[in-house]
């Protein structure tokens, strides 16, 4: 038996799923900041006066701010350890909260999420799967979406949360609420994530992926353009629901509550389809999943174009988040399938933040057309154009490796 055998920190240990929960935990707390702005988008326009273009610039600023915290904080993650960049993500939330809370008009409320919110949920976001992907070998899939779906959970428990204490405080009493529950749990929590994995676990991974690599044919560079290319695109056509899917249901007239139940509702699937997809990952492999998902997203995207009663609407919303909710955390798995695990953080960070991007694009792009056409319906069919040019370079990859694996056994 070798001394890496006896390693209680080696990869698939007891201690790796010690730190997945703790990852978990952390990524729930902080996803706070993607999901909450879109419970608060219909009574902030209201008081701050603006129309549905103008609202939505504060989730356009928050989804950029999380890309610029996934690439910057992510970079941190491969020099340094996950201690900083979880101790940044906390402190940027807390400001962020209070002072939007503060904020007496649209310019100061749009920048507090777009400087700080945006920024500290990305440092909870995609810097946690790229730490938590060294602690895993036989179920890094699965690990990986896992700590993705913190995410979705934030987004499933805040606007519940956020349902039952805006009545009593409103929606800036709310905020403040969070942004200190924020700072008290993730700082000390921390303090728990210090360790680092093991040199010979990263040689490993190392040889493993230049095999990898090799056999697909492609550069690093030149595949991590082609997988920001196809986040930007399946992220725009995402970004409708996830979005406007409280203000499309106040607008027919069923009330935001019944949105933010939808919202919840489709998250809390999507919580479930996240989890399968790593469970799948591992069998099958990354971009067929990739495919998959993507395929059944452009499906319920076109649902909605034709159903709108409030019972339907409830059911296309479950179905697009047991559809959707294994596609972003994907693009983590490719990456540590055929990039150098010495660059995860950096290179999970410029993938995961072109999602968000496009998160960014779709969610102005959708109240901007509705502006124009007062109406969804276009918006609909812009989320199915974007994810169609999805389809075309994932499927393109799939076939190339698919290819280079029927060459091997010709």
């Amino acid at each position: 038996m070798t001394a890496t055998s006896n390693d209680p920190y080696q990869p698939d240990s007891p201690y790796a799923y010690q730190r997945l929960a703790l990852s978990l935990l952390l990524a729930t707390i902080a996803g706070s900041g993607m999901w909450c702005i879109t419970v608060v988008l219909a009574d902030a326009q209201k008081e701050f006066g603006v129309d549905r273009a103008a609202i939505s610039i504060p989730y356009t600023l928050m989804m950029l701010g999380f890309a610029t915290g996934t690439i910057v904080i992510g970079r941190m993650v491969d020099r340094f350890s996950i201690v900083w960049p979880i101790v940044m993500s906390g402190s940027f939330l807390g400001a962020g909260y209070l002072i939007a809370a503060y904020a007496p008009n649209l310019v100061i409320f749009s920048l507090a999420h777009g400087l700080l919110l945006g920024i500290g949920a990305g440092g909870g976001f995609a810097p946690l799967m790229a730490d938590i992907s060294h602690w895993f070998e036989k179920k890094r899939g699965l690990a990986v979406v896992v700590v993705a779906s913190g995410n979705l959970l934030g987004g499933t428990i805040w606007p519940l949360f956020m349902n039952l204490t805006m009545p009593h405080i409103g929606w800036r009493g709310t905020y403040m609420a969070i942004g200190l529950i924020t700072i008290v749990t993730m700082l000390p929590l921390s303090l728990l994530m210090r360790r680092r994995p093991s040199r010979e676990a990263i040689i490993k991974s190392e040889v493993q992926t230049e095999m990898a690599r090799a056999d697909l044919g492609l550069s690093p560079n030149a595949l991590i353009v082609l997988l920001m290319l196809a986040g930007f695109s399946c992220c725009v056509a995402m970004s409708m629901p996830q979005v406007h899917i409280v203000a499309y249901c106040g607008d027919l007239g069923y009330g935001v509550a019944r949105g933010a139940q939808m919202l919840s509702l489709m998250l809390f699937l999507g919580i479930i389809s996240r989890v399968g997809s790593g469970v799948v990952a591992d069998k099958i492999g990354g971009t067929l999943t990739l495919l998959i998902g993507s395929f059944m997203q452009g499906i319920a995207l076109l649902l909605y174009l034709y159903f709108d009663e409030l019972t339907s609407l409830y059911v296309i919303s479950g179905i697009f988040g047991l559809f959707q909710g294994g596609i972003v955390p994907m693009y983590a798995v490719i990456c540590r399938e055929f990039l150098p695990p010495r660059e995860a953080g950096a290179r999970i960070g410029l993938v995961v933040s072109s999602t968000m991007f496009g998160m960014a694009f779709g969610g102005y792009v959708s109240g901007y057309i509705y502006d124009l056409s007062h109406n969804y319906g276009l918006a609909f069919m812009n989320g199915l154009v974007w994810n169609g040019i999805n389809l075309v370079i994932v499927g393109w990859l799939f076939w190339k490796q698919g290819q280079s694996q029927r060459l091997v056994t010709a």
